[in-house]
């Protein structure tokens, strides 16, 4: 990158992406496809771990600012976080030997499933009634924070979409609560999957640092929306993102095939 032009796109697309992903997730398919178009000959490996150095501190800022407003239910959130490190890095290990391809067509199919359920079920986290932590919804718990840890260290989009819907589905929160938890859930496999690719020396650290600031501050512009409209402003601009991720990553799904 080295207009002035480019930069102020870099910047601004990390802006919306910590906006989008404080909320509802997602926030990484406006990001990471900005660096790929602004450093077209980079190596993605190096590109994800700058995008995940960004994605950690917008995400670290949404949590702080969340715990202020929101009881963050901690006994379920610390356990499922160490389950969600643990496998993005197994995740993120798994990178170079695995095409991400092949798990390109099952994101779009997913989303909409999920989207065809949220819009079908109209009181669907409209309600905050967490579940009795018994044996049944502790497994199903820890499923979901190892399947989506390592889906996060390994390609990532959708995952801050899919934990939201997880915390609804599986634990009873309300829009609120589920985004709450899930951004700590997503700042901790955020930050196996960064601790990765620096490791491995595939992070662009004072790029990474710029969109950083950008991305804080649209998660406290996102978190201040979320925390002042709601469930209901946040089940709309879910659907809203779903619908668009459920187009890019279809799109990209389609190229991935050869089309």
């Amino acid at each position: 990158m080295t207009t002035g032009v480019e930069a102020t796109l870099v910047l601004l697309g990390a802006f919306m992406a910590g906006a989008v992903n404080s909320t509802v997730g997602g926030g990484g398919l406006i990001q990471l496809p900005v660096l790929l178009a602004a450093y077209p000959q980079a190596v993605p490996a190096t590109l994800l771990g700058t995008n995940k150095l960004a994605s950690l501190v917008g995400t670290a800022s949404a949590v702080l600012r969340y715990a202020r407003h929101v009881a963050i239910p901690w006994r379920v959130v610390l356990p499922g976080a160490a389950l969600a490190f643990v496998a993005s890095l197994a995740g993120a290990a798994t990178i170079s030997s695995v095409p991400p391809a092949l798990f390109r067509l099952l994101v779009p199919v997913m989303l909409a499933l999920l989207l065809a359920y949220v819009v079908l079920h109209e009181d669907f986290g409209s309600s905050h009634a967490p579940r009795r932590l018994d044996g049944r919804t502790l497994a199903s718990g820890a499923a979901l924070f190892l399947a989506l840890g390592f889906f996060d260290g390994f390609f990532g989009p959708g995952v801050g979409t899919f934990l939201l819907l997880g915390f609804v589905r599986v634990f009873g929160y309300d829009f609120l609560h589920a985004a709450a938890s899930a951004r700590f859930i997503n700042f901790s496999s955020n930050a196996a999957a960064l601790a990765w690719f620096g490791w491995h020396g595939e992070v662009m650290w004072w790029l990474g640092a710029a969109m950083a600031v950008s991305n804080v501050l649209g998660a406290q512009a996102g978190t201040l929306l979320a925390i002042r409209h709601g469930n209901r402003l946040l089940r709309s601009v879910f659907i809203v993102v779903v619908c668009i991720l459920i187009i890019r990553t279809g799109w990209d799904a389609w190229l991935s095939m050869g089309h």
